[in-house]
C-alpha cells in the first residue's frame, strides 16, 4: 500500500514556528522517525520511507495554505493514488490545544487549506488529521492568531502532541482510519 502524507503549512522562515505550521512539524516529525529527509520536489518537499508493508509519500507544499489542493492534487496523480490513499494533516482553532482527530471526510470547517483541496479534488471525502491549536483569541483576530507562535507552555507539551499524531499518521496507513480513530479519537 502506498499512501500520501501532507502535512499543510506555509514555506518560509517567518511561519516556521507558527500555529498554521502544524502540519509541517508533524510529517518532519514521521520523517525524523523514518530516517528520511525532505528534498525539494514540484509543488513541495517530499520525502519517502516505508513503515512496514506501507510506502508513504511525505509531502509539505511550497504552494502557501490557500492553494495546497495544488500540490495534493499533482501529488496523487504522479504517484497515481486515490484520494482513499489520503492523509491531510492540519491546524484546526475549533479543537484544544493539542487535541487530536482523524475523520474519512467532513468539511472545511473554515480551513483556507482544507477548502482548496476540497474544491481542487472535487470531494470531501479524504482523510484529515486535525491538531488542536485552541482559539485563545479576540474577535477579528483569528489571522493573526494562526500565524502567531505558540506559547511557552504550549512549547513544553509540543513533542508528545507531535508524537502521538506521528503515530496516528502510521496507523492510519497500517491499519487504516477506522481502527486509528477508535485507537486514538479519544484519547
Amino acid at each position: 500500500m502506498k499512501f500520501l502524507i501532507a502535512g499543510l503549512g506555509n514555506i518560509g522562515s517567518e511561519y516556521w514556528g507558527s500555529r498554521h505550521n502544524v502540519g509541517f512539524r508533524v510529517v518532519n516529525a514521521v520523517a525524523e522517525e523514518g530516517g528520511v529527509a525532505f528534498t525539494e520536489a514540484r509543488y513541495g518537499a517530499v520525502a519517502r520511507m516505508r513503515v512496514k508493508n506501507a510506502e508513504l509519500i511525505l509531502l509539505k507544499p511550497n504552494t502557501f495554505m490557500n492553494l495546497s489542493g495544488l500540490a495534493v492534487r499533482y501529488w496523487l496523480q504522479k504517484e497515481n493514488l486515490t484520494a482513499e490513499n489520503l492523509l491531510v494533516v492540519a491546524d484546526d482553532i475549533a479543537l484544544p490545544f493539542g487535541t487530536l482527530r482523524l475523520k474519512p471526510k467532513g468539511s472545511a470547517a473554515g480551513h483556507n487549506g482544507l477548502r482548496h483541496i476540497e474544491e481542487t479534488l472535487a470531494t470531501q471525502t479524504y482523510s484529515r488529521l486535525r491538531f488542536g491549536i485552541g482559539s485563545n483569541f479576540p474577535t477579528g483576530r483569528q489571522i493573526d492568531y494562526v500565524l502567531g507562535q505558540f506559547e511557552p507552555e504550549e512549547l513544553e507539551q509540543m513533542p508528545a502532541h507531535v508524537k502521538k499524531a506521528s503515530d496516528m499518521v502510521k496507523s492510519f496507513c497500517l491499519s487504516g482510519v477506522d481502527v486509528t480513530m477508535n485507537m486514538y479519537n479519544n484519547r
